[in-house]
């Protein structure tokens, strides 16, 4: 009854383990969950109250697909003065983040054809390119370089059978930058080898220690052949709108428009006020989000370097933390051993790849109260 393209995929970890502390709750147990990355703040009241305004209006109907023509008009202007990206709004698709990824990769990958990706990285990514009948080829990243994707390391992995490069910067899960030199270099082997570019840049404005975000679409040529993915989830704290946008050259566009048409049409009419509420007006709540990202991180640092078995990468944006343990454990093994005797719920590395074996995933888009109390479980379980 089951179609064989879904025996190419596994189930998520992170939602795997987000479940699993969800049911030991239900049974009473004490869990402090670092597993899922989604702010506990709530979404900023002026964006609340523009989507209620929109349904108070009455503005429940259908959309064209690709979403309400104002919020394009504004996501083309964020983008070009932020991140330089040469775009107008008839560029930009309104899409739940997560499904543009899927359509951006449906709509590019041939059978067969392959998708160098980062490793590790966000758990989609490959689900995504093995259902569209594509083969992910992992690029090792490493501590010792800052999780970074090197263009070195890409150029060994092309193929002729390579047709997509897939960044992710700020990263999930290891909160790794892509430098300028890295955008350039991996920006060349795109040009030299007429390859597609899929950025996605969803934790682009939670960034520390002035460090910089940098767009692939603005460097030089790269806009025909890059499509960028961003959204309203991680910087205006809405995961559960499920909204986002695509950034595409024409003829990218119109093949993922396609898949959108399709599937779900267009992105909940209502709510597409809400994000353009957010993304024209106050952005001070969004500072302020990122100042306490950066509070906790500074909290998670601090407590990981008082546990002798943890050893961590200090993370320059994004809100996780990718520390590697001294112990012959399995990533997937430990994290259930800390679920049961800590109370204490991570995600284990190699949910996010092979490299990511004997690391943990810590999310800290959690208070400084359940941050100091988890690390302090870990410390006592670990040692």
């Amino acid at each position: 009854m089951i179609a064989e393209r879904i025996n190419r995929v596994k189930e998520s970890g992170t939602m795997k383990m987000k479940e699993l502390a969800g049911q030991k709750k239900a049974e009473g147990k004490d869990i402090i969950s670092f597993t899922v990355g989604e702010p506990d703040f709530d979404t900023p009241k002026h964006i609340v109250e523009a989507a209620k305004k929109a349904l108070d209006e009455g503005k429940t109907r259908y959309l064209n697909a690709a979403g309400l023509p104002e919020l394009r008009e504004a996501i083309a202007r964020s983008s070009k003065t932020a991140n330089g990206i040469p775009c107008d709004a008839s560029n930009v698709m309104v899409a739940p983040s997560k499904h543009a990824i899927f359509e951006t990769i449906m709509a590019t990958v041939n059978e067969g054809e392959e998708v160098i990706l980062p490793n590790p990285a966000w758990v989609s990514y490959e689900p995504a390119t093995a259902l569209a009948g594509g083969r992910a080829v992992p690029v090792t990243t490493k501590e010792e370089n800052e999780w970074r994707v090197l263009p070195e390391a890409v150029a060994e992995l092309i193929t002729p059978k390579t047709k997509m490069i897939l960044l992710n910067s700020p990263s999930n899960p290891c909160g790794s930058i892509a430098t300028k030199d890295d955008i350039k270099g991996i920006a060349d082997l795109a040009k030299d080898h007429d390859l597609v570019v899929l950025s996605d840049e969803v934790y682009e404005k939670i960034v520390f220690d002035g460090h910089k975000h940098y767009s692939i679409a603005a460097e030089p040529e790269m806009f025909d052949r890059t499509v960028t993915i961003s959204g309203f989830s991680k910087t205006y704290a809405m995961t559960g709108w499920r909204m986002g946008w695509l950034i595409a050259p024409k003829p990218l566009f119109k093949a993922v428009n396609k898949i959108q048409q399709h599937s779900i049409t267009h992105v909940t009419t209502f709510a597409q006020y809400g994000g353009l509420a957010g993304l024209v007006g106050s952005q001070e709540p969004v500072n302020a989000m990122v100042n306490e990202f950066k509070e906790r991180r500074d909290l998670v640092m601090k407590l990981i370097g008082e546990i002798p078995q943890l050893h961590c990468d200090v993370p320059k944006g994004a809100f996780y933390a990718f520390p590697r343990y001294d112990n012959p454990m399995k990533s997937e093994e430990m994290a259930l051993h800390l679920m049961d005797k800590a109370e204490v719920a991570v995600t284990g590395g190699a949910a996010f790849g092979e490299a990511g074996e004997q690391h943990l995933r810590i999310s800290y888009a959690t208070s400084k109260e359940n941050i100091a109390k988890g690390l302090e479980r870990l410390k006592n379980a670990l040692a």
